[in-house]
């Protein structure tokens, strides 16, 4: 018995002396929205794929838009235990910046794949992609081929659009209709509101619609159909292309002043442009990468827009509230 209690304490000593190695490995917290992170989503690769080379526990905070990753921080402060805020894009940079929570990072962007060039010293970013009204082909021949003939379509067309107050695409098309009719972009709201089924909180409510086949056609981007062909194997979606061009959508992520790993926070911005994370990004965030890769098989027939789109962070941060109020009270 006292040999066997010998050989436990010893155990012990030598568990106590071996684990807190694991124990003090530093923790990277990322704030980031809830698919990013999901199982289908980009986020345990990319995990896996920094942890390999970082020694360190990477712990993603899901949260439900990247509006809502800005409100999280904002209602934090300088309190805030995140590292990394990923997920924010251009149309809420200079709001994010203003709020004096972000510190440079004073890396080079090795970004060289966008459709219109982006240089900050506070964010950088990750992926990009088109908005796009996506309809199923089955179901519908010859889908209108621009805004105007979208919003000049018999009142049976019916679209399922997400709110640009809670939702990263909605601000996208609040901000594509100003991009393409300016100062008549409130008439033209108006025009569309019949054709409108519904507007909702985020996108997966919009598109769940949509696939149940409630809508006719659903605000989101032009790699969605890649999805379908690549993960369901159906060729049935598409993304109508819109002769006067589409918005653009670029995420970014940034670090915080009060990061707690400021290293890593760093170390981790520089791989987001490795292939370690861009290579993931296609068939799991179903967006562009934003340096070169090569694209898997179903992203080579998809719509190539002739213009693009895209406010400076600054048009959006002093025009933004007034461009919703605008909307609201058109689509009354």
């Amino acid at each position: 018995m006292r040999k066997l209690k010998m050989f436990l304490k010893a155990q012990l000593v030598f568990l106590v002396a071996a684990f807190p190695a694991l124990a003090d490995k530093p923790a990277l917290t990322i704030y980031t929205y809830d698919s990013f992170i999901s199982e289908w989503g980009p986020g345990p690769a990319i995990e896996k794929n920094f942890e390999a080379s970082c020694n360190c526990d990477v712990k993603f905070v899901g949260l439900d838009s990247s509006l809502g990753i800005l409100g999280r921080l904002q209602l934090e402060g300088s309190s805030s235990r995140a590292d990394i805020a990923l997920g924010l894009d251009t149309n809420v940079m200079a709001v994010a910046q203003n709020t004096g929570l972000f510190a440079e990072h004073g890396l080079k962007s090795g970004a060289n794949m966008l459709p219109l060039p982006i240089e900050d010293k506070v964010f950088l970013p990750f992926d990009w992609g088109y908005f796009a009204f996506v309809y199923d082909t089955s179901k519908m021949a010859m889908p209108p081929a621009s805004l105007d003939a979208l919003i000049n379509a018999k009142e049976d067309i019916k679209i399922a659009i997400q709110d640009p107050r809670t939702s990263t695409p909605g601000l996208g098309l609040l901000l594509w209709m100003k991009s393409v009719y300016g100062e008549d972009a409130a008439a033209k709201w108006q025009q569309l509101q019949p054709k409108i089924l519904t507007v909702t909180k985020g996108w997966w409510d919009a598109y769940s619609l949509f696939l149940e086949g409630e809508a006719d056609m659903v605000l989101s981007y032009t790699t969605s159909p890649a999805y379908h062909i690549i993960a369901e194997g159906k060729n049935n979606y598409a993304a109508a292309n819109f002769s006067e061009g589409h918005y653009v959508q670029i995420e970014v992520a940034g670090m915080l002043k009060s990061a707690p790993q400021p290293e890593l926070a760093r170390q981790f911005l520089a791989f987001m442009h490795q292939q370690g994370f861009q290579s993931v990004i296609p068939t799991t965030n179903w967006m562009y990468p934003v340096t070169k890769s090569d694209l898997p098989e179903g992203f080579e027939g998809l719509v190539q827009p002739a213009n693009s789109f895209l406010f400076s962070p600054d048009e959006v941060a002093k025009n933004q509230k007034n461009w919703i109020n605008e909307w609201v009270q058109s689509s009354k």
